[in-house]
């Protein structure tokens, strides 16, 4: 059986939100079966939660936001993205602030969080949301597709008109039947540019932005000292992204994702056009192993190795 996933203890991390530059102190506990992912302000008075739900997206400028009532948490892509490709489905992340804070601009310090936490299993069959139709949702040259799929497979293409950009892979297929997401997608930062970050600033975002937290480039180049950590870091940053903006579904998919120029509204948006056709998706569990298919076999033994 394909078991539902938690964390072994609780760990706990502070750092700066990219968009509102505050200090966030930040700690993922255990939860108990069918719980789901469920941020948790704790700097409420009471604490409010907010369940991971496509519906409960309210921002998409640069990230994806989550709110209930007044409260909001920003940026929660990058830790969702971290949950997903590790397996963990149920989860509380509490949040002392407005947003998870950025750490390195990737899912790898989130990785190795979980990773220290420690996973177990639990004594109940994962629930996975399986895509049984095509749905795709398009605005002008930009489109993102749900198809059918045994496994869990993304295709990106991204189009930016910068060299320091089109020196670099441009499209990526990531197949978890093949690759791993902690060696392959987790390292991926976001990345901006210099020309945006006045506008941005003066629009209450990236004020925790840095050459530490994001890859930034002039109107030539990339800046950081360091260069690159993909030679693809920029589309496999998207992949990264929407793995994370999927997951707020609140089961792992079985679905051939793609993508061209989508961002994280079309994700959300194409998650919504899924869950509300009836025809196009199911809930299942895999109880007896004679039963997986063999493309989610294989991707199950990688992320659980």
């Amino acid at each position: 059986m394909i078991r539902q996933r938690t964390l072994k203890s609780v760990v706990t991390t502070t750092g700066v939100g990219l968009h509102s530059g505050i200090k966030v102190t930040l700690a993922l506990r255990p939860a108990a079966v069918d719980t789901g992912i469920v941020f948790r302000r704790v700097d409420l008075n009471p604490p409010v939660d907010l369940p991971a739900s496509p519906y409960s997206v309210v921002d998409t400028r640069l990230c994806s936001g989550l709110q209930n009532g007044a409260a909001k948490i920003g940026t929660v892509e990058h830790l969702m993205s971290a949950l997903a490709g590790l397996g963990v489905d149920n989860a509380y992340v509490d949040v002392e602030g407005p947003e998870i804070p950025i750490l390195d601009g990737s899912s790898a310090p989130f990785v190795f969080l979980i990773q220290s936490a420690g996973i177990e299993a639990q004594p109940a069959p994962k629930r996975f949301l399986r895509v049984k139709k095509t749905v795709e949702v398009r605005d002008g040259d930009k489109w993102v597709r749900l198809a059918p799929h045994d496994g869990f497979r993304l295709a990106f293409s991204i189009q930016f008109n910068h060299p320091a950009i089109d020196r670099t892979g441009t499209e990526v297929t990531v197949d978890f039947a093949e690759q791993s997401y902690a060696r392959d997608v987790a390292r991926a930062r976001t990345f901006g540019f210099m020309h945006e970050v006045e506008y941005m600033r003066d629009n209450g975002l990236a004020r925790g932005g840095s050459l530490d937290n994001a890859i930034v480039m002039d109107e030539y180049r990339v800046l950081n000292a360091d260069g690159l950590r993909y030679a693809d870091e920029f589309v496999k940053h998207k992949v990264l992204d929407a793995i994370g903006d999927l997951y707020l579904a609140g089961h792992p998919l079985l679905a051939a994702y793609s993508a061209h120029k989508s961002g994280h509204a079309m994700n959300n948006q194409i998650l919504r056009a899924l869950l509300e056709d009836a025809a196009a998706w199911e809930l299942v569990t895999f109880e007896q192993d004679s039963t997986v298919p063999a493309t989610l076999a294989k991707a199950v033994a990688l992320q659980f190795a």
